[in-house]
């Protein structure tokens, strides 16, 4: 299986560069697996095709301002950080531009209250860096930091709360789980009014998502790490339904790759956490999730993977030709499709 075999042409135009307001006012795309056929709404429509007793499982992580720039000590050469995975109280492992004034030892300040200094410099090019500062960290980065836009988003973000979910909680991600960001507090309400269970999990996003797949194999592709968790009441919760037959959908890839990683080979939950790089393609059989929301993704990443292990890769790509042809607009800003196979 080649990574080519997953590439479609998408007019740069396409490519979301600002959120749609309100959240729930995004298009949606319909695709029932089951007769392959397609249908065009709103995302506020999706209440139309939940149904009482469906579980729908959210990713509550919550992306920090996790871009920051300052200038060396003693050069004061400029840099940038991006803080992508959190290892202890002060520990971060961070990628950073330019590289080359970025050696162990070297100390950077971002304000007159954050500094860093680094520790290690991994094979990929990552650092570890220790940060120095007086509170709570996450306060002293709300100060200086912006929101890690993906690359292909050139717009500036006015509002930093519109790369975060309206249920996030737990700081953690370097990237948003976008699909939970067609939702509005409004729409999460009418969905529990419905007898839709809201079950949340947990998978801190890194930036390993917009990595492309470099591998011509797609089998010889290294999956980036991810922490997740998996409450006990959340596992209890997805089991039954299970058991009783009722729907697992998946808003979002990360919580697919939640509860795919923490499933037992029969597909039973229970409370854990840890990393996972699992990396799902053709032919994955999924062992928790049935259905999924989710937006448009890259050509040859590992999300359009994912997404064709759950529906047939030629006939994601079909999907995805009528979404190019109908306008609907892609990436982390974009659109979303419901994938079913009873609608």
């Amino acid at each position: 299986m080649k990574t080519s075999d997953y590439y479609y042409d998408l007019p740069q135009e396409l490519i979301a560069q600002t959120p749609v307001e309100p959240r729930d006012s995004s298009r949606l795309l319909i695709y029932n697996k089951a007769n392959k056929t397609i249908e065009h709404k709103k995302f506020y429509d999706i209440i139309d095709y939940l149904h009482a007793g469906d579980v729908l499982v959210v990713n509550n992580t919550k992306v920090l301002p996790a871009r920051i720039y300052g200038r060396k000590e003693g050069s004061g050469g400029k840099i940038e950080f991006l803080l992508l995975k959190r290892l202890d109280l002060t520990r971060w492992e961070v990628i950073l531009k330019p590289g080359r004034i970025a050696k162990v030892g070297a100390v950077f300040e971002f304000s007159p209250n954050l500094k860093a200094r680094i520790e290690s410099i991994g094979e990929d090019g990552s650092r570890i860096a220790e940060f120095i500062y007086d509170g709570v960290f996450e306060s002293v980065l709300a100060e200086v930091g912006e929101m890690p836009l993906p690359p292909y988003i050139k717009e500036k973000l006015s509002d930093k709360s519109r790369y975060n979910t309206v249920y996030s909680k737990v700081d953690g991600s370097a990237a948003a789980p976008t699909a939970g960001l067609h939702f509005t507090k409004e729409l999460i309400e009418k969905v529990k009014e419905k007898g839709v269970e809201i079950v949340e999990v947990l998978l801190h996003v890194g930036l390993g998502t917009f990595r492309p797949v470099k591998a011509e194999d797609v089998t010889q592709h290294h999956m980036h790490s991810e922490y997740y968790a998996v409450s006990q009441n959340a596992a209890e919760s997805i089991n039954k339904a299970k058991a009783e037959g009722r729907r697992i959908i998946c808003v979002g890839t990360t919580s697919v790759r939640t509860l795919e990683s923490a499933a037992d080979e029969n597909g039973r939950l229970k409370e854990c956490s840890g990393n996972t790089e699992i990396f799902i393609y053709p032919p994955y059989k999924f062992k928790v999730a049935d259905c999924l929301i989710t937006n448009f993704h890259l050509p040859e990443s590992t999300l359009i993977m994912l997404v064709s292990a759950l529906c047939g890769r030629e006939e994601i790509l079909e999907v995805y030709k009528t979404a190019v042809n109908e306008g609907y607009r892609f990436f982390s800003f974009g659109d979303a499709m419901f994938i079913a196979d009873k609608i």
